[in-house]
Order: structure tokens, then sequence, then C-alpha cells
């Protein structure tokens, strides 16, 4: 008898050796400072004023994730250099991103909206792309004139293609609204930012 449920044992497990069950995906949890991805960009621009220059420097680390979810923790560094000014800001921001935001789109069932979408937008590159929207929200801590500090907003839309294991090339485009003026003359200004680079 003993004999038997060995057998019988046995056999189940070369069967499920040649036929392994698929693993269902497991719940999101979440994590706090992952760190990864993390980016650094960096921007110089000649402007069209004489002698004048821009130069921009950003730095972050995802701070939280949850699933598709995440929030980035940033630093960024904007100065502008000219004969008529001379202005640097600081920013600090939270950066809350929704990755795969295309994935709301799964209907119907037979020809879903979101591979459709993924088709026209990426092409062969349909099933590596990561696309993603996020909010911009937190605060210029210096500007001209150790001004107060004031507010920073904006939002963002990008995609990320993983390159290699760690490794992707990350393109978004960003808008900022800033309640300083780069001028100092009070106001406010605003700024559309392109960025493209390797993220880690």
């Amino acid at each position: 008898m003993s004999c038997s449920i060995w057998l019988a044992a046995l056999w189940m497990a070369v069967l499920s050796l040649l036929n392994p069950v698929s693993a269902t995906g497991q719940e999101a949890r979440l994590q706090v400072f992952p760190v990864r991805p993390f980016n650094v960009d960096i921007a110089f621009r000649q402007t069209f004023t004489p002698s004048g220059h821009e130069v921009g420097l950003q730095a972050g680390l995802t701070a939280l994730r949850y699933g598709d979810l995440e929030v980035r923790a940033t630093y960024q560094y904007f100065g502008i250099d000219s004969s008529g000014s001379n202005s640097n800001f600081h920013s600090l921001y939270l950066n809350p991103r929704w990755n795969n935001f295309l994935d709301i789109l799964d209907f119907p069932s037979d020809a879903p909206l979101s591979r459709l979408l993924r088709h026209l937008l990426f092409g062969p590159l349909e099933d590596r792309a990561v696309p993603y929207v996020g909010l911009v929200g937190g605060a210029v801590v210096s500007a001209p004139g150790n001004q107060a500090p004031t507010y920073l907003y904006g939002g963002q839309v990008g995609t990320r293609f993983p390159v290699t294991h760690g490794v992707s090339l990350d393109l978004s485009l960003w808008y900022f609204a800033y309640g300083a003026d780069f001028e100092a003359q009070g106001g406010h200004e605003r700024q559309m930012l392109f960025t493209s680079g390797l993220v880690f």
C-alpha cells in the first residue's frame, strides 16, 4: 500500500515538472524607499541674448512604490546668467506617477483599446514600453534675493523603455509653473521641459 502511494507521489511530481502550472500574479505591496529607478538630468543651453546661458540640474529617486503607482522625490536647480540678469532657483518636489496607465482601457475583451493604443504609439516596442503620467508639486526654496519659499506645480507624460536589467531609456515631457519670476520682477514663470536619458 505504502509503495503505491510513493509511486503515485513520484508520478505526480514528474507530471508537474513536465507541465508546470503558470504562476499567478502577486498582490501589489508597498515599498518604502526602493530608491531605484533614480535619475540625474543635466541641461545646458545658450540663450539668444549675448553672453547668456541657462543651466539645469535634476536628481531624483523613488520614495514609494505600490504596484503601478510610484512617488518620486526630486531636487531641481535652474540658473540663468546673462548680461541683464542672474537668477538661481533651487526646488524640491514630489512626483507621483501612474505607470502603465493605458491598461485602464483593457476592454473590449476581444480587441482591447489599450493594446491598440500601445501598437499605434510604440509599434514593435509595445510590450516593452511603460507609459506613465504624473503630477508635480513642491516648493522653490531658494530664489533671487533670498525670497521666501514659494510654490511649484505641474505635470508630465512620458515612457520608459527597459534596455537591460536595471537600466531604462526614459523620454518625458514636463510642464512646470513657479510662483516666482526668473527675472526677479515678481509674477509667475512657466516652463516646458523635454528630457531624455537613462534611468537606473
